[in-house]
């Protein structure tokens, strides 16, 4: 068996990735609902055994998810994987929010028309009321 092939370092900063590790999974496809749910938890300070314990499921089926997602994000580590998980709007670092600034944005960060989520929308048109109104007050 011969060793796989390194393409240099990897983002993160740490040891090369390889090519064959890249091949074994669909690196760049979206994230199953079960690995988004996985990654959730993990960036919530869960470890694998209590993310099994929490979706009910063996340990190594975590194990495996936890596998998954790093091929398709193309992390390290479960820790690298929240940070790419965070930059690419898959965890947006807050809870799931609609009818305001942050639930319109992470609509905007999804590739989604925020303007067609009717509470995101009127939270926006809020929030753009209030900053015109303090650079009115401001300049007054």
């Amino acid at each position: 068996m011969t060793a796989p092939v390194m393409v240099g370092p990897s983002p993160s900063g740490g040891g090369p990735t390889s090519i064959r590790a890249r091949r074994m999974g669909s690196f760049g496809d979206p994230l199953t609902d079960r690995q988004a749910t996985v990654l959730r938890l993990a960036s919530e300070g869960l470890t694998q055994r209590q993310i099994a314990h929490r979706l009910r499921i063996r340990d190594k089926s975590v194990s495996y998810l936890v596998s998954e997602v790093l091929i398709r994000l193309g992390a390290e580590n479960i820790t690298h994987a929240v940070l790419l998980g965070c930059r690419a709007g898959i965890l947006d670092g807050r809870p799931q929010r609609h009818g305001d600034h942050a639930g319109f944005a992470a609509h905007e960060r999804r590739g989604e028309d925020p303007w067609a989520c009717e509470a995101c929308a009127e939270g926006e048109r809020a929030y753009r009321r209030g900053l015109r109104a303090a650079r009115k007050t401001r300049t007054s």
